[in-house]
């Protein structure tokens, strides 16, 4: 462990065995998992703020919740498992209502199949996540000869009506954040950056990308109340991308587009063609070991079908895994708050086959990287839902003994061989 918050702390540097007050490891993993997960929540409760939601009880467990981690001799492991789980719960609250936001300004999403690379002329390409962001800057775009590119955890606004209706709206350029070094040097366009998942920028492209709303990077322009016209005129005066189509990308399936297909599913199910589900997907990251989660998913049998979210999926979404009698075998439902959807799809499918979640036919192979994807993890394990498979290394700030308690009430494990995990699924 290490705490160092009170004036008491060991040496006056920090704690590292046992808290001067008593407090244990277990404790401190318990209270980082609960600042953690509000930290996500926060993330997801920003956006929803912005487009003009809110929900007072998220707000009042913000406070509830980082209260209880103040300085103070209340070393309950129940008190704060239970706090820990709210915190799921409240997470679940903040997506549904980050969805219900996205949905009212932007429509219900539809599946899309979005051009990747390059078109000819002046661009702009926008990666993170804020959807207010990216529908402003196509608006004071609109007419100016400039093409839109999304990136990222951006890719799933192709499935918006009010989005897509921006013909200059025209592909998805790029993959994940990690990646955005090598993209961005390649890219000649103007960059804007929406929320923190931004690599440090080369000094290559550092004059060309700004940052808007909550990102913010040292020595790079910050635009303030939306106004882009910088970027605009930045986009105007450098070189035209050249034209460089790089296949396709599908996406745009909400929890509403998939329920349509829900006769079609359950039919496929009862009939054997489809014989099980994966969820494969989360955040991603440069740490060797993600290509497990490549592997995985091209060794998924093809009477399976994977649904996934986040920028996890740019480690499979370019393959093409085809259909099962019209049903695609890869559902992209979206953005990492949209495992709301993924969650609704599995709570959809438990209630026609009259079973829960964990009967299903349905494995999940998760990967972290930070606070957002924590939450959703608290989310899951609020739900009661058992089985993950998590990777590509287990957090840090869970102690042994918080492990084991997760491993034994809710069987996580880590990812391992890739055959292996497979063949246990399918079992």
């Amino acid at each position: 462990m290490f705490c160092y918050q009170c004036e008491q702390t060991a040496g006056g540097t920090g704690c590292t065995k046992v808290g001067v007050c008593g407090k244990n490891e277990d404790i401190q993993s318990l209270q980082d998992t609960l600042i953690f997960g509000l930290k996500g929540i926060a993330a997801y409760a920003y956006h929803a703020r912005e487009l003009g939601y809110k929900d007072e009880k998220v707000d009042s467990f913000m406070h509830e919740a980082l209260f209880a981690t103040l300085t103070n001799v209340d070393f309950d492991l129940n008190r704060y498992l239970e706090l820990v789980l709210k915190a799921g719960e409240m997470n679940l609250r903040t997506m549904e209502m980050l969805n219900n936001a996205h949905t009212a300004r932007f429509g219900k999403p539809t599946p899309a199949k979005v051009a990747g690379g390059t078109k000819a002329g002046p661009g702009i390409v926008v990666t993170g996540h804020d959807l207010l962001d990216l529908i402003e800057i196509l608006k004071q775009t609109e007419g100016k000869g400039i093409n839109i590119y999304t990136h990222g955890e951006m890719l799933p606004a192709h499935g918006y009506p009010e989005l897509r209706k921006f013909k200059h709206l025209v592909g998805n350029y790029g993959t994940a954040w990690q990646n955005q070094r090598k993209e961005f040097d390649e890219f000649s366009g103007a960059i804007l950056v929406t929320t923190n998942c931004v690599m440090i920028p080369k000094d290559t492209y550092k004059d060309k990308m700004f940052t808007c709303g909550i990102a913010g990077v040292a020595g790079v322009r910050h635009i303030k109340d939306r106004n882009f016209s910088e970027v605009i005129e930045k986009a105007l005066s450098l070189p035209p991308l050249a034209n460089n189509p790089k296949g396709t990308l599908n996406t745009g399936y909400n929890y509403t587009a998939v329920l349509g297909l829900a006769d079609k599913i359950i039919d496929a199910v009862k009939k054997g063609k489809i014989r099980h589900f994966f969820f494969i997907g989360g955040c991603d990251g440069a740490k060797p070991g993600r290509n497990y989660y490549t592997e995985f998913a091209e060794k998924v049998p093809k009477d399976c079908v994977i649904i996934t979210a986040a920028c996890g999926k740019y480690r499979f979404n370019a393959i093409d895994f085809g259909d099962i009698d019209g049903i695609p075998r890869l559902i992209d439902a979206g953005q990492c708050n949209d495992c709301f959807s993924v969650i609704k799809i599995a709570q959809a499918l438990a209630e026609a086959f009259n079973c829960s979640v964990n009967d299903l036919p349905l494995s999940l192979v998760v990967s972290w990287y930070e606070q957002k994807a924590a939450a959703i993890l608290l989310t899951l394990l609020y739900l009661g839902i058992k089985n993950i498979r998590l990777g590509p290394s287990m957090p840090a700030f869970l102690s042994p003994n918080v492990l084991k308690l997760l491993a034994e009430e809710y069987n996580i494990k880590p990812v391992g061989n890739a055959d292996a995990d497979l063949a246990e699924m399918l079992k």
